[in-house]
């Protein structure tokens, strides 16, 4: 996508299911155009994602992408924005 934009990935399925955050966190990256952020929304059972997610994105991605921890949001889950450089 050539513009910044949000995932939401709170929904019920994916509370359950650490791997699959992961995967459709890589995906929305991956969909994401250099020069541009994706703001990714994870459910509130995992915690903060600096945590867990923004590991699994850099070992995948390098140094093609920046991210930063925004906030906890008061529906209870976690913004992640990350920016893909390269």
């Amino acid at each position: 996508m050539e513009k910044n934009w949000s995932i939401s990935l709170e929904k019920e399925e994916y509370e359950s299911d650490l791997e699959l955050v992961i995967k459709e966190a890589i995906d929305a990256v991956q969909r994401t155009a250099k020069g541009f952020y994706v703001n990714i929304v994870t459910p509130a059972v995992f915690g903060n994602p600096d945590d867990y997610l923004t590991e699994a994105l850099t070992l995948y991605f390098g140094n093609k992408i920046d991210s930063k921890y925004i906030s906890q949001c008061s529906c209870g889950g976690h913004v992640l924005r990350v920016w893909k450089n390269k």
